[in-house]
């Protein structure tokens, strides 16, 4: 009975331990992000080394689970996620750029690299081409 304890807890210990590595140093986790493009969250950028600790964000506002947290780009103002931190002011020594500033967007959010900016869709035509007049038609003498 012990043995069996002993291996569940094992076993739910290793479960536990792999979600909250979901991104350590040298990890990213990537959200969709819009037509912005992709955000993609740096666990260099996001630990120890800035002064931080996994509690900081989890487990709120972050749950520890990845793909639960959900942003729209109307919250990008609030602090009930990233604009905790990014709000352009002092964190840990250093003033963090504000998520609210589209001047900032490009340090979240990446677009594939190599695509093409989506074209404006060209403009309907008021009204039908008319298909062009026949060419009129010579006789040509003969020689």
């Amino acid at each position: 009975m012990k043995l069996t304890t002993l291996i569940l807890v094992l076993i739910v210990t290793v479960a536990f331990v792999g979600s909250a590595m979901a991104s350590p140093p040298g990890k990213t986790v990537e959200y969709a992000g819009g037509d912005a493009g992709k955000v993609i969250f740096n666990g260099d950028t996001h630990g120890a080394k800035q002064g931080m600790k996994c509690n900081d964000c989890h487990p709120k506002p972050f749950a520890m689970k990845k793909g639960a947290y959900k942003m729209t780009k109307e919250q990008h103002g609030n602090t009930d996620g990233c604009g905790k931190c990014h709000d352009g002011k002092e964190h840990n020594g250093k003033v963090v750029f504000s998520q609210s500033d589209e001047k900032d967007c490009a340090k979240c959010h990446k677009k594939a690299e190599g695509a093409a900016p989506a074209a404006a869709p060209a403009p309907a035509p008021e009204k039908p081409a008319e298909a062009p007049a026949p060419a009129p038609t010579t006789p040509v003498p003969p020689k």
